[in-house]
Protein backbone atom coordinates (compact mmCIF):
# COMPACT_ATOMS: atom_id res chain seq x y z
CA UNK A 1 0.00 0.00 0.00
CA UNK A 2 1.84 3.43 -1.20
CA UNK A 3 1.14 5.78 2.16
CA UNK A 4 1.07 9.21 2.00
CA UNK A 5 4.39 11.15 2.25
CA UNK A 6 6.41 11.66 5.51
CA UNK A 7 4.19 8.74 7.14
CA UNK A 8 5.08 5.05 8.49
CA UNK A 9 2.60 2.23 8.74
CA UNK A 10 2.74 -0.31 11.57
CA UNK A 11 2.52 -3.93 10.64
CA UNK A 12 2.38 -6.92 13.07
CA UNK A 13 4.18 -7.38 15.91
CA UNK A 14 5.37 -3.44 15.65
CA UNK A 15 7.79 -3.99 12.54
CA UNK A 16 7.47 -0.56 10.34
CA UNK A 17 7.89 0.01 6.94
CA UNK A 18 9.78 3.54 5.74
CA UNK A 19 6.77 4.99 2.96
CA UNK A 20 8.21 4.20 -0.31
CA UNK A 21 8.13 8.41 -0.47
CA UNK A 22 10.57 9.40 2.28
CA UNK A 23 13.97 9.07 2.48
CA UNK A 24 15.54 9.12 5.81
CA UNK A 25 18.73 10.88 6.74
CA UNK A 26 21.21 9.73 8.93
CA UNK A 27 19.95 11.38 11.76
CA UNK A 28 16.18 9.28 10.84
CA UNK A 29 14.90 12.38 9.60
CA UNK A 30 12.53 12.50 6.87
CA UNK A 31 12.51 13.98 3.47
CA UNK A 32 8.41 14.14 2.48
CA UNK A 33 7.68 13.73 -1.50
CA UNK A 34 6.06 17.38 -1.41
CA UNK A 35 9.72 18.89 -1.28
CA UNK A 36 10.65 20.34 -4.25
CA UNK A 37 11.47 17.30 -7.00
CA UNK A 38 15.52 18.87 -7.74
CA UNK A 39 15.95 19.07 -3.99
CA UNK A 40 14.55 15.85 -2.76
CA UNK A 41 16.45 13.94 -5.65
CA UNK A 42 19.81 16.16 -4.73
CA UNK A 43 18.75 14.91 -1.27
CA UNK A 44 18.66 11.58 -2.12
CA UNK A 45 21.35 11.33 -4.63
CA UNK A 46 23.60 12.23 -1.71
CA UNK A 47 22.38 9.63 0.90
CA UNK A 48 21.72 6.68 -1.17
CA UNK A 49 19.57 5.27 0.38
CA UNK A 50 18.65 1.62 0.96
CA UNK A 51 17.13 -0.43 2.63
CA UNK A 52 17.39 -2.49 6.20
CA UNK A 53 16.12 -4.49 9.37
CA UNK A 54 16.75 -1.99 12.34
CA UNK A 55 16.26 -3.34 15.79
CA UNK A 56 14.79 -0.51 17.90
CA UNK A 57 13.81 -2.41 21.27
CA UNK A 58 12.05 -5.63 22.25
CA UNK A 59 9.48 -6.43 19.99
CA UNK A 60 10.43 -3.25 18.03
CA UNK A 61 12.51 -4.00 14.42
CA UNK A 62 11.70 -1.74 11.71
CA UNK A 63 12.10 -1.79 7.52
CA UNK A 64 13.50 1.28 6.94
CA UNK A 65 15.48 3.38 4.51
CA UNK A 66 18.67 4.56 5.66
CA UNK A 67 22.30 5.75 3.76
CA UNK A 68 24.21 3.11 2.44
CA UNK A 69 27.60 2.89 3.82
CA UNK A 70 31.12 3.45 1.51
CA UNK A 71 34.06 1.86 1.47
CA UNK A 72 36.58 3.79 3.91
CA UNK A 73 40.27 3.26 3.74
CA UNK A 74 41.11 -0.64 4.49
CA UNK A 75 37.34 -1.52 4.11
CA UNK A 76 35.40 -4.04 1.85
CA UNK A 77 31.90 -2.56 0.35
CA UNK A 78 30.07 -5.84 0.30
CA UNK A 79 26.45 -5.90 -1.49
CA UNK A 80 24.76 -8.29 0.46
CA UNK A 81 23.41 -11.52 -1.12
CA UNK A 82 21.46 -13.14 2.12
CA UNK A 83 21.42 -13.30 5.25
CA UNK A 84 20.72 -15.76 7.79
CA UNK A 85 17.95 -15.70 10.81
CA UNK A 86 19.93 -16.70 13.94
CA UNK A 87 18.66 -17.65 17.36
CA UNK A 88 20.51 -14.51 18.62
CA UNK A 89 18.33 -12.21 16.56
CA UNK A 90 15.00 -14.13 17.80
CA UNK A 91 16.20 -13.35 21.49
CA UNK A 92 17.33 -10.03 20.71
CA UNK A 93 13.49 -9.47 19.75
CA UNK A 94 11.80 -11.31 22.07
CA UNK A 95 14.14 -10.63 25.35
CA UNK A 96 16.67 -7.62 23.74
CA UNK A 97 18.10 -5.74 23.82
CA UNK A 98 21.04 -8.18 24.85
CA UNK A 99 24.00 -7.70 22.35
CA UNK A 100 22.27 -4.76 20.84
CA UNK A 101 22.90 -1.87 22.51
CA UNK A 102 20.48 -0.36 24.75
CA UNK A 103 19.32 3.37 23.16
CA UNK A 104 21.24 6.14 24.96
CA UNK A 105 24.09 3.55 25.71
CA UNK A 106 26.42 3.49 22.93
CA UNK A 107 28.60 0.22 22.55
CA UNK A 108 32.52 1.04 23.61
CA UNK A 109 33.83 -0.18 20.15
CA UNK A 110 31.57 0.45 17.71
CA UNK A 111 30.10 3.99 19.16
CA UNK A 112 26.00 2.85 17.73
CA UNK A 113 23.60 2.44 20.73
CA UNK A 114 20.05 1.53 19.09
CA UNK A 115 18.78 1.18 16.62
CA UNK A 116 21.01 -0.68 14.79
CA UNK A 117 20.91 -2.40 11.90
CA UNK A 118 20.27 -6.69 12.42
CA UNK A 119 22.12 -9.75 10.52
CA UNK A 120 25.41 -10.94 11.06
CA UNK A 121 25.46 -14.10 9.04
CA UNK A 122 25.97 -13.04 5.25
CA UNK A 123 27.16 -13.63 2.25
CA UNK A 124 27.44 -11.33 -0.44
CA UNK A 125 29.65 -10.06 -3.70
CA UNK A 126 32.18 -7.13 -3.44
CA UNK A 127 30.87 -3.74 -4.51
CA UNK A 128 34.00 -1.10 -4.07
CA UNK A 129 37.23 -1.63 -2.73
CA UNK A 130 38.43 1.18 0.17
CA UNK A 131 41.96 2.79 -0.27
CA UNK A 132 45.08 0.05 0.63
CA UNK A 133 42.37 -3.00 -0.18
CA UNK A 134 44.60 -4.41 -3.09
CA UNK A 135 44.09 -8.13 -2.70
CA UNK A 136 40.55 -8.63 -3.53
CA UNK A 137 38.79 -7.69 -6.76
CA UNK A 138 35.15 -6.09 -7.01
CA UNK A 139 32.81 -9.27 -8.21
CA UNK A 140 34.35 -11.47 -5.55
CA UNK A 141 32.56 -13.78 -3.55
CA UNK A 142 32.55 -13.34 -0.01
CA UNK A 143 31.83 -14.11 3.64
CA UNK A 144 32.18 -12.25 6.97
CA UNK A 145 33.55 -13.02 10.12
CA UNK A 146 31.40 -10.60 11.96
CA UNK A 147 33.51 -9.19 15.04
CA UNK A 148 33.51 -6.31 16.46
CA UNK A 149 36.80 -6.14 18.16
CA UNK A 150 39.36 -3.41 19.53
CA UNK A 151 42.24 -2.02 17.38
CA UNK A 152 44.60 -2.97 19.54
CA UNK A 153 43.34 -6.54 20.03
CA UNK A 154 46.18 -8.88 17.98
CA UNK A 155 44.00 -10.91 15.23
CA UNK A 156 46.42 -12.73 13.14
CA UNK A 157 46.55 -16.20 12.09
CA UNK A 158 48.05 -17.67 15.23
CA UNK A 159 45.30 -15.93 17.27
CA UNK A 160 43.61 -18.38 19.66
CA UNK A 161 41.68 -16.29 21.98
CA UNK A 162 40.58 -12.91 19.90
CA UNK A 163 37.13 -13.70 20.61
CA UNK A 164 37.45 -13.68 23.85
CA UNK A 165 38.74 -9.82 24.11
CA UNK A 166 37.30 -7.27 26.36
CA UNK A 167 33.97 -6.21 24.46
CA UNK A 168 33.47 -7.76 21.68
CA UNK A 169 30.73 -7.87 19.98
CA UNK A 170 29.07 -8.64 16.29
CA UNK A 171 28.20 -6.73 13.01
CA UNK A 172 24.57 -7.21 12.90
CA UNK A 173 23.96 -6.79 16.27
CA UNK A 174 26.06 -4.30 17.63
CA UNK A 175 26.63 -1.39 15.26
CA UNK A 176 28.63 -1.36 11.71
CA UNK A 177 25.99 -2.11 9.73
CA UNK A 178 24.33 -5.50 9.45
CA UNK A 179 23.78 -8.32 7.03
CA UNK A 180 19.33 -7.66 6.85
CA UNK A 181 20.17 -4.66 4.72
CA UNK A 182 21.40 -4.10 0.90
CA UNK A 183 24.68 -3.68 1.68
CA UNK A 184 27.51 -3.34 4.42
CA UNK A 185 31.15 -1.97 4.70
CA UNK A 186 33.32 -4.27 6.53
CA UNK A 187 36.96 -3.81 7.35
CA UNK A 188 39.09 -6.05 5.50
CA UNK A 189 40.40 -8.28 8.28
CA UNK A 190 36.77 -9.55 8.40
CA UNK A 191 36.32 -10.34 5.06
CA UNK A 192 36.79 -13.64 3.76
CA UNK A 193 36.83 -14.50 -0.26
CA UNK A 194 34.66 -18.04 -1.01
CA UNK A 195 35.20 -19.94 -4.44
CA UNK A 196 32.56 -19.64 -7.27
CA UNK A 197 31.62 -22.80 -6.68
CA UNK A 198 29.82 -22.16 -3.70
CA UNK A 199 26.58 -20.84 -3.67
CA UNK A 200 26.11 -17.46 -2.11
CA UNK A 201 22.52 -18.77 -0.52
CA UNK A 202 24.76 -21.94 0.50
CA UNK A 203 27.59 -19.49 1.76
CA UNK A 204 25.66 -17.82 4.04
CA UNK A 205 25.88 -20.67 6.44
CA UNK A 206 29.27 -20.65 6.72
CA UNK A 207 29.19 -18.10 10.22
CA UNK A 208 27.22 -20.86 11.70
CA UNK A 209 28.95 -23.77 10.33
CA UNK A 210 32.39 -21.75 11.84
CA UNK A 211 30.52 -22.17 15.32
CA UNK A 212 30.19 -25.55 15.06
CA UNK A 213 33.95 -25.61 13.41
CA UNK A 214 35.36 -24.40 16.31
CA UNK A 215 33.49 -26.19 18.73
CA UNK A 216 34.70 -29.45 17.35
CA UNK A 217 37.99 -27.79 17.69
CA UNK A 218 37.41 -27.19 21.49
CA UNK A 219 37.05 -31.57 21.72
CA UNK A 220 40.63 -31.67 20.48
CA UNK A 221 41.81 -34.19 18.16
CA UNK A 222 39.94 -37.90 17.90
CA UNK A 223 40.44 -40.62 16.28
CA UNK A 224 38.59 -41.72 12.89
CA UNK A 225 34.52 -43.45 14.30
CA UNK A 226 34.67 -42.01 17.66
CA UNK A 227 31.80 -41.47 18.63
CA UNK A 228 30.40 -38.47 18.91
CA UNK A 229 26.97 -37.70 20.58
CA UNK A 230 25.45 -34.19 20.01
CA UNK A 231 21.88 -33.58 22.33
CA UNK A 232 19.56 -31.07 20.39
CA UNK A 233 19.45 -31.04 16.29
CA UNK A 234 18.81 -27.74 15.87
CA UNK A 235 20.57 -25.32 13.82
CA UNK A 236 24.25 -25.34 15.36
CA UNK A 237 23.48 -28.65 16.62
CA UNK A 238 22.89 -30.42 12.89
CA UNK A 239 26.03 -27.77 11.86
CA UNK A 240 28.53 -28.77 14.81
CA UNK A 241 27.13 -32.82 13.68
CA UNK A 242 28.11 -31.91 10.02
CA UNK A 243 31.63 -30.97 11.19
CA UNK A 244 31.79 -34.42 12.73
CA UNK A 245 31.14 -36.30 10.18
CA UNK A 246 33.61 -34.66 7.84
CA UNK A 247 36.25 -35.20 10.44
CA UNK A 248 35.24 -39.08 10.47
CA UNK A 249 33.32 -39.32 14.03
CA UNK A 250 30.07 -41.41 13.97
CA UNK A 251 27.71 -38.96 15.52
CA UNK A 252 24.72 -40.06 17.66
CA UNK A 253 21.71 -37.35 17.73
CA UNK A 254 19.49 -36.89 20.64
CA UNK A 255 16.55 -35.11 20.23
CA UNK A 256 12.78 -34.69 21.21
CA UNK A 257 11.19 -33.83 17.54
CA UNK A 258 10.98 -36.16 14.74
CA UNK A 259 11.15 -33.60 12.52
CA UNK A 260 14.60 -32.36 13.32
CA UNK A 261 15.60 -35.95 13.89
CA UNK A 262 14.68 -37.14 10.25
CA UNK A 263 16.06 -33.98 8.84
CA UNK A 264 19.52 -35.22 10.58
CA UNK A 265 19.18 -38.76 9.17
CA UNK A 266 18.05 -37.19 5.82
CA UNK A 267 21.12 -34.52 5.44
CA UNK A 268 23.83 -37.17 6.53
CA UNK A 269 24.77 -35.58 9.25
CA UNK A 270 24.01 -38.61 11.86
CA UNK A 271 24.05 -41.91 11.93
CA UNK A 272 21.33 -42.42 14.47
CA UNK A 273 18.91 -40.13 16.22
CA UNK A 274 17.23 -41.00 18.77
CA UNK A 275 14.33 -39.52 20.83
CA UNK A 276 14.45 -39.38 24.83
CA UNK A 277 11.00 -39.61 25.05
CA UNK A 278 10.89 -42.94 23.24
CA UNK A 279 14.14 -45.08 24.00
CA UNK A 280 16.56 -45.15 26.73
CA UNK A 281 19.23 -42.89 25.03
CA UNK A 282 22.05 -43.99 27.54
CA UNK A 283 21.05 -47.74 27.07
CA UNK A 284 21.37 -47.11 23.01
CA UNK A 285 24.54 -45.43 23.24
CA UNK A 286 26.00 -48.10 25.02
CA UNK A 287 24.24 -50.88 22.81
CA UNK A 288 26.47 -48.67 20.08
CA UNK A 289 29.55 -48.94 21.50
CA UNK A 290 29.88 -52.40 23.35
CA UNK A 291 28.87 -50.46 26.94
CA UNK A 292 32.22 -47.67 26.49
CA UNK A 293 29.82 -45.19 26.08
CA UNK A 294 30.27 -41.98 23.90
CA UNK A 295 34.15 -40.40 23.31
CA UNK A 296 33.32 -37.02 23.32
CA UNK A 297 29.71 -34.61 23.33
CA UNK A 298 28.34 -31.41 22.43
CA UNK A 299 25.95 -29.91 24.44
CA UNK A 300 23.45 -27.77 21.98
CA UNK A 301 20.22 -27.12 23.68
CA UNK A 302 21.01 -25.52 27.00
CA UNK A 303 18.70 -28.20 29.10
CA UNK A 304 19.25 -29.62 32.23
CA UNK A 305 18.24 -33.46 31.08
CA UNK A 306 20.31 -33.49 28.24
CA UNK A 307 23.41 -32.20 29.93
CA UNK A 308 22.62 -35.15 32.51
CA UNK A 309 22.59 -37.84 29.76
CA UNK A 310 26.12 -36.24 28.54
CA UNK A 311 27.76 -37.06 31.89
CA UNK A 312 26.42 -40.35 31.94
CA UNK A 313 26.80 -41.55 28.14
CA UNK A 314 30.55 -40.43 27.88
CA UNK A 315 33.19 -43.32 28.21
CA UNK A 316 35.67 -42.62 31.68
CA UNK A 317 38.45 -39.41 30.40
CA UNK A 318 35.31 -38.36 27.75
CA UNK A 319 35.45 -34.43 26.66
CA UNK A 320 32.17 -32.67 26.98
CA UNK A 321 31.94 -29.15 24.63
CA UNK A 322 29.14 -27.07 25.61
CA UNK A 323 28.13 -25.26 22.88
CA UNK A 324 24.50 -23.77 23.99
CA UNK A 325 23.83 -20.62 25.55
CA UNK A 326 22.33 -21.13 29.24
CA UNK A 327 20.34 -18.40 30.15
CA UNK A 328 20.17 -19.70 34.25
CA UNK A 329 22.61 -21.89 35.70
CA UNK A 330 22.98 -25.86 35.52
CA UNK A 331 23.45 -28.18 37.90
CA UNK A 332 26.41 -29.88 37.03
CA UNK A 333 26.86 -34.12 39.12
CA UNK A 334 30.57 -33.36 40.24
CA UNK A 335 31.36 -36.36 41.42
CA UNK A 336 30.73 -38.07 38.13
CA UNK A 337 33.11 -35.87 36.77
CA UNK A 338 35.66 -36.99 39.07
CA UNK A 339 35.67 -40.25 39.25
CA UNK A 340 35.18 -40.54 35.26
CA UNK A 341 37.78 -37.73 34.86
CA UNK A 342 35.47 -36.13 32.69
CA UNK A 343 36.71 -32.97 30.52
CA UNK A 344 34.16 -29.57 30.50
CA UNK A 345 35.30 -27.45 28.13
CA UNK A 346 33.16 -24.00 26.82
CA UNK A 347 33.09 -22.82 23.04
CA UNK A 348 32.01 -19.28 21.86
CA UNK A 349 32.00 -18.13 18.54
CA UNK A 350 34.55 -18.83 16.36
CA UNK A 351 38.48 -17.99 16.37
CA UNK A 352 40.46 -17.81 12.53
CA UNK A 353 37.89 -20.74 12.28
CA UNK A 354 36.29 -19.17 8.79
CA UNK A 355 39.28 -20.56 6.70
CA UNK A 356 39.33 -24.07 7.39
CA UNK A 357 35.23 -24.07 7.47
CA UNK A 358 35.03 -22.71 4.09
CA UNK A 359 37.80 -25.44 2.56
CA UNK A 360 35.29 -27.98 4.39
CA UNK A 361 32.97 -26.40 2.33
CA UNK A 362 34.52 -26.28 -0.85
CA UNK A 363 35.96 -30.01 -0.84
CA UNK A 364 32.73 -31.34 -0.55
CA UNK A 365 32.67 -32.94 3.04
CA UNK A 366 30.00 -30.82 4.26
CA UNK A 367 26.71 -30.27 2.10
CA UNK A 368 24.95 -27.03 3.49
CA UNK A 369 21.45 -26.98 0.58
CA UNK A 370 19.66 -28.99 2.98
CA UNK A 371 19.69 -26.87 5.91
CA UNK A 372 18.58 -24.32 3.97
CA UNK A 373 14.43 -24.40 4.60
CA UNK A 374 13.29 -21.10 3.63
CA UNK A 375 14.09 -17.57 1.61
CA UNK A 376 12.18 -14.54 2.03
CA UNK A 377 12.18 -11.02 1.04
CA UNK A 378 13.55 -8.35 4.39
CA UNK A 379 9.73 -7.07 4.24
CA UNK A 380 8.31 -10.47 5.61
CA UNK A 381 10.94 -10.61 8.42
CA UNK A 382 8.91 -10.88 11.02
CA UNK A 383 5.76 -12.36 9.45
CA UNK A 384 7.53 -15.51 7.66
CA UNK A 385 10.71 -15.20 9.04
CA UNK A 386 10.62 -14.99 13.32
CA UNK A 387 7.22 -16.21 13.75
CA UNK A 388 7.70 -19.18 12.31
CA UNK A 389 11.20 -20.09 14.02
CA UNK A 390 9.68 -18.43 17.12
CA UNK A 391 6.64 -20.50 16.68
CA UNK A 392 7.33 -23.45 14.41
CA UNK A 393 10.54 -23.86 14.88
CA UNK A 394 10.91 -27.68 14.23
CA UNK A 395 9.39 -26.73 10.59
CA UNK A 396 13.05 -24.73 9.25
CA UNK A 397 16.37 -24.77 9.86
CA UNK A 398 17.53 -22.17 8.47
CA UNK A 399 15.60 -19.60 6.90
CA UNK A 400 17.71 -17.08 4.38
CA UNK A 401 16.40 -13.36 3.90
CA UNK A 402 17.43 -10.77 1.20
CA UNK A 403 16.65 -7.38 -0.15
CA UNK A 404 17.09 -8.30 -3.72
CA UNK A 405 14.06 -9.18 -5.64
CA UNK A 406 16.50 -10.82 -7.91
CA UNK A 407 17.68 -13.45 -5.68
CA UNK A 408 13.84 -14.70 -5.03
CA UNK A 409 13.54 -15.27 -7.86
CA UNK A 410 16.50 -17.54 -8.71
Amino acid sequence: MRMPAGQFTTGPNHVVWASVNTVTDPWMRTVPASTHRSERHNHAKELHPMKAARFYDRNDIRIEDIPAPEAAAGEVLVKVAWCGICGTDLHEYLDGPIFCPQHGHPHPISGEDSPVTLGHEFSGVVEALGEGVDDLEVGDHVVVEPYIIRDDVYTGPDSKDYHLSKDMNFIGLAGRGGGLSEKVAVKRRWVHKIPNNIPLDEAALIEPLSVGYHAVERAGEFEEGAFALVTGAGPIGLLTSAVLKAKGAKVIISELSPLRRQKALDSGVADYAFSPAEVDVLAEIHKLTDGRGADIAFECTSVQPALDLILDALKPTGKVVIVSIWGKPASLDVQKVVLKELDIRGTIAYVNSHPETIKLVESGKIDLKPFITGKIAVEDLIDKGFDTLINHNETAVKILVTTDPERLAE
